[in-house]
């Protein structure tokens, strides 16, 4: 029987958890190996044509993760930016909205988009808080996922992060995550403070650092957050510049062929 989504987060074993932006992307991850799928915020954002941080309403992210949600048989996680407001019973409506569609756990951050100064630390863990009490209250099992987002918005250090992601496991988190710390000893000290599965972001110098160098740290989950879009994006851009620029198409030569593509999404 296959594991259940808590199950999976196992520390010093850390599965894939594989950011989507549609149906045909999480569809295709899954026919890959994915074994849960989580939304992106700002990926999602991209293709509505925004920027990232703040920009998508509580109701587009439910309705996009719903569609990822009927897209796939692998549990969906969303990114949940901040809850969608800042009052706690806010975060708390959003995880019972959140269960409703059917995803499997939300991620909820401590900044105050759409500006990136993060919120007093008493109300930060007040907003975990609510939204654990919300998750248990649930009739069926809800995995949240307390962000601190202070390096990765250069707010605050890693010794703030320890004490952030410390109240969050005593708000009732049941997991955390430090995007972004400055370097894989700092990685481990984060992982080390606390007794909650840990998530780790694989995006810039980090995604030259392999699943068992995440593994040795005790880390438990590995999302891509935006990156796999931007990769995608990185694709777009380059063959646009050759195109545009040079009247030369040698970028889209290396396209999937229909028949690697179209398997992967019946």
């Amino acid at each position: 029987m296959p594991d259940s989504f808590r199950q999976m987060h196992r520390p010093g074993d850390p599965f894939i958890l594989a950011n989507a932006w549609d149906a045909g992307s999480a569809k295709m991850l899954v026919a890959m190996g994915a074994r849960a799928i989580a939304t992106s915020s700002a990926a999602h954002a991209f293709t509505l044509g925004r920027p990232d941080m703040g920009t998508i309403t509580r109701d587009e992210a439910l309705t996009h993760a719903q569609d990822l949600v009927a897209a796939v048989d692998v549990p969906v996680s969303g990114d949940f930016e901040n809850g969608f407001g800042e009052a706690p019973e806010t975060c708390a409506e959003t995880v019972r909205l959140a269960a409703e569609i059917g995803l499997a756990g939300i991620c909820i951050e401590d900044t105050a988009l759409p500006g990136d100064a993060p919120y007093e630390a008493a109300l930060a863990a007040e907003r975990i808080r609510a939204a654990a009490a919300a998750a248990r209250a649930l009739p069926g099992d809800f995995v949240l996922v307390a962000r601190a987002d202070g390096i990765l918005t250069g707010q605050y250090d890693t010794k703030t992060a320890i004490a952030r992601i410390q109240s969050f496991e005593t708000a009732g988190a049941d997991a955390v995550y430090v995007p972004a710390p400055p370097s894989m000893e700092d990685l481990g000290r984060l992982v080390k403070a606390t007794a909650l599965p840990f998530n780790a972001l694989v995006a810039g110098p980090y995604a030259t650092c392999s699943r068992a160098e995440f593994a040795a740290l005790g880390v438990a989950r590995l999302s891509l957050g935006s990156a796999l879009a931007r990769a995608t994006w990185r694709t777009i851009h380059d063959a646009g510049q050759q195109m545009f620029g040079e009247g030369r198409f040698d970028n889209l030569s290396n396209a999937l062929p229909f028949a690697t593509v179209n398997p992967m999404l019946t």
